[in-house]
C-alpha cells in the first residue's frame, strides 16, 4: 500500500531540483572535508608505493589484508543498484520507485573504488600503464620473462566487473535521459548545453517513452546474469585459491551473491534516510519505503544466515585438518572469537530483531542504527574470512602467524569510504538523486480502491 499524497509536477520538480539548481550551505564545508580524507588516502598510498609494502601490515603468508578485504566490500555494496533497479523492476514493486537513482549511482561509485584496491595492493600501479599502451597481446612483462597464470580466477575478475560497470552506467544514462531534458529546459548558459548533449534531443514524445522504457526492461534483464557472476567470481578467488584450503568450499559463491545482496541493500536504505533528513525529502522517502526496504531485509539476512551456517557446518563435516584448524582459530581463539560474536550479532541478530516490528522498521534513528551495523558485520565477516584463513602455524602448534594493519592501510580504507560519500553529494549536485519521472508516472499510476469498509491506494497497470 502506498502512503503519501500525489504531488503536482512543478512542485516535483521544485523539490527533487533544488538540491541542483541551489547548493546548501553546507554543501561544499561536507565537500572539502571529505576531499581532505580522500587526499589522505592517496597520500597514505603514494607513500606505500615509494617506501614499499613494508609499511603495511602485510607479512608472510598473510599476504592478502585491508585492501582485498575492502575490494570485496564494496564489490558487495554495488549488488544494491541490480537488486532494487533491476529485479524490483522487473517485479513491478512499487515502492522501488524513490530509491532506484540512489542505488545505481552507489552501484557505479562502488565499483570504481573497488577496481582501485586490487591497483593499490600491487604496490606497483603504474604496471597498467604498461598493458595498456603496448602491443595489443603482447604486454610489457612478456619481454621480461613474466607470465600470468591464465588458469587462476583473478583473470575473470576484470572480464566481470568491468562488464558489470559498464552495463551499471548505462542503466544510470537511459534512466536519466528524461530528467536531464527538465534540467535543459531550466538551466541557462554552460549547464544548458551540457544538458542539452547529455539529454541527446529528448522531446517526450511517445515512442522517446516507448524506447526508453524497452531500454530500461531489456537492461534490467540482461544484468541479471552479471549480477550473479560477478560476486561468483570474486568467491572464486579464494574457493579455487589451491595453497589455501580453509577456503575450498562450493558453497562460497551463493554466499558471498546473498551476503552482497545483504550489505548493499542496507548501504541503500541508509543512503535513502541520509538523503531524506539533508535534503528535506520527505514527501518522496516516505516511511513506507523504508518499511518495504526493512521488510526486504528480513528475507535477505535469513537467506545470507542460512548460507553462513550452511558453510560453517560443510566444513566440520568434511573433518579436514586444516579446515578443523581454522574454525578454532577464527572461533575459539582471542581476540578472533570476540570478532567473530560481534560479526554474527551485527549482521544478522540485531539488524533482524530491529526489522521484525513495523514500529522499528519506520524509526529512521532505529533503521539507520540497523543498517550499519549490517555494514559493519559484513566488513567484518570478509576480513575474517580473508585473515584467519591465510595465517599459518608455526613450529609450536598454539601460535600463529598473525597479521595487524598500518596506520597506512587505515588510511586508504577511511579515504574509500570518503571517496563514495563525496562522489554521491557530487552527483547530487549535478543531476536528480531521485528519478523525476519515476516518481511521476507513480503518481499517475495512483488511484484508490474500495476494500471491505476501507479505501485504500491501488495501482493499475495496463498488463
Amino acid at each position: 500500500m502506498q502512503e503519501g499524497r500525489v504531488l503536482p509536477a512543478r512542485q516535483i520538480n521544485r523539490d527533487l531540483l533544488g538540491s541542483i539548481l541551489y547548493s546548501p550551505r553546507w554543501f561544499w564545508g561536507a565537500v572539502a572535508v571529505l576531499g581532505l580524507i580522500v587526499m589522505g588516502g592517496f597520500a597514505a598510498a603514494g607513500l606505500m608505493i615509494n617506501q614499499g609494502m613494508g609499511v603495511t601490515g602485510l607479512n608472510r603468508p598473510v599476504m592478502w589484508g585491508f585492501f582485498i578485504v575492502n575490494f570485496v566490500f564494496w564489490i558487495g555494496i554495488s549488488h544494491a543498484g541490480v537488486m532494487l533497479s533491476a529485479i524490483l523492476r522487473l517485479s513491478k514493486a512499487e515502492w522501488r520507485r524513490p530509491a532506484t537513482r540512489a542505488a545505481e549511482v552507489l552501484t557505479v561509485f562502488s565499483l570504481m573504488t573497488a577496481m582501485l584496491m586490487p591497483l593499490i595492493h600491487t604496490g606497483r600501479p603504474w604496471r597498467l600503464v604498461y598493458w595498456i599502451y603496448t602491443i595489443p597481446f603482447i604486454p610489457y612483462d612478456f619481454a621480461r620473462g613474466i607470465w600470468p597464470n591464465i588458469r587462476s580466477p583473478l583473470v575473470w575478475d576484470p572480464s566481470a566487473v568491468y562488464t558489470y560497470l559498464t552495463s551499471s552506467i548505462l542503466f544510470v544514462l537511459v534512466a536519466l535521459i528524461p530528467d536531464l531534458a527538465v534540467l535543459r529546459d531550466r538551466t541557462t548558459g554552460l549547464p544548458h548545453k551540457i544538458y542539452t548533449v547529455l539529454a541527446m534531443g529528448w522531446q517526450g514524445n511517445p515512442r522517446q517513452w516507448k524506447l526508453q522504457i524497452i531500454a530500461g526492461v531489456l537492461l534490467s534483464a540482461l544484468i541479471l546474469p552479471v549480477f550473479v557472476s560477478v560476486h561468483s567470481i570474486v568467491s572464486w578467488d579464494f574457493g579455487m585459491a589451491i595453497a589455501v584450503k580453509p577456503w575450498h568450499s562450493t558453497i562460497f559463491a551463493p554466499y558471498f551473491v546473498v551476503g552482497a545482496v545483504h550489505s548493499g541493500v542496507s548501504a541503500v536504505a541508509f543512503v535513502m534516510i541520509i538523503l531524506r533528513w539533508i535534503y528535506g525529502w520527505q514527501d518522496y522517502i516516505r516511511h513506507e519505503h523504508i518499511d518495504a526496504l526493512g521488510r526486504l531485509l528480513i528475507v535477505v539476512a535469513t537467506g545470507w544466515f542460512y548460507f553462513f551456517v550452511m558453510e560453517v557446518i560443510f566444513g566440520f563435516y568434511g573433518r579436514e585438518a586444516d579446515e578443523i584448524a581454522f574454525r578454532d582459530f577464527q572461533i575459539n581463539q582471542p581476540p578472533w572469537n570476540l570478532w567473530f560474536i560481534f560479526f554474527v550479532g551485527l549482521t544478522y541478530f540485531l539488524p533482524v530483531a530491529m526489522w521484525l516490528a513495523s514500529s522499528w522498521r519506520r524509526n529512521l534513528w532505529l533503521m539507520s542504527i540497523a543498517c550499519i551495523s549490517v555494514n559493519i558485520g559484513m566488513w567484518l565477516e570478509r576480513f575474517l574470512i580473508i585473515i584467519p584463513a591465510l595465517a599459518e602455524k608455526q613450529l609450536f602448534t598454539f601460535t600463529w602467524y598473525t597479521y595487524a594493519p598500518s596506520a597506512v592501510e587505515i588510511t586508504i580504507v577511511a579515504a574509500t569510504f570518503a571517496l563514495v560519500s563525496m562522489l554521491m553529494l557530487l552527483f547530487a549536485r549535478v543531476l536528480p538523486l531521485i528519478p523525476l519521472y519515476d516518481v511521476k508516472e507513480g503518481d499517475i499510476l495512483k488511484t484508490e480502491i474500495q476494500i471491505g469498509r476501507r479505501t485504500v491506494p491501488a495501482t493499475f497497470r495496463e498488463d
